[in-house]
């Protein structure tokens, strides 16, 4: 309908159900769209799994728009990785240690995830303190039961 270019990470071509002129498969672990517009794999549940950095986005504070590849959970100050949503199976404390790595040097003030749900400020602090807390967890050492 609006006649834009569908990006999909090359990984992920094998799950494309409809295929359209309009797909743009691209490879890498980046891909820049414009000046300020960036796309990065950063896997996940699905092994080409992007989010988009908005770097003039919150007025110049940089936004990350993540659908469910960063979950924004119920308490807002903190995010969360899943490898399957449906089944409660986690990533791996490694990937996820990954991801935040990806991201460490992203610079983004507010992160718009899946179902309506957002960090409104200081989200690139909150999803490297949610990576280490959910891999402490993952390796048994943020407590004890």
């Amino acid at each position: 309908m609006f006649d834009a270019p569908i990006y999909i990470h090359e990984d992920d071509k094998q799950w494309v159900q409809r295929p359209s002129s309009r797909i743009v498969f691209w490879s890498g672990d980046s891909l820049k769209l414009s000046s300020g517009l960036t796309l990065h794999r950063l896997g996940g549940h699905f092994k080409g799994g992007a989010v988009c950095h908005w770097a003039n986005g919150n007025g110049g504070k940089g936004i990350l728009l993540s659908g469910d590849i960063i979950q924004v959970v119920q308490d807002r100050r903190w995010v969360s990785f899943m490898y399957s949503y449906p089944n409660l199976i986690p990533l791996p404390a490694g990937k996820v240690e990954q991801i935040a790595d990806q991201l460490k040097n992203v610079p983004f003030n507010r992160l718009y995830g899946a179902f309506r749900r957002s960090v409104e400020n200081h989200a690139g602090e909150r999803v490297q303190l949610s990576a280490a807390r959910y891999a402490e967890a993952l390796l048994g050492t943020l407590f004890s039961t």
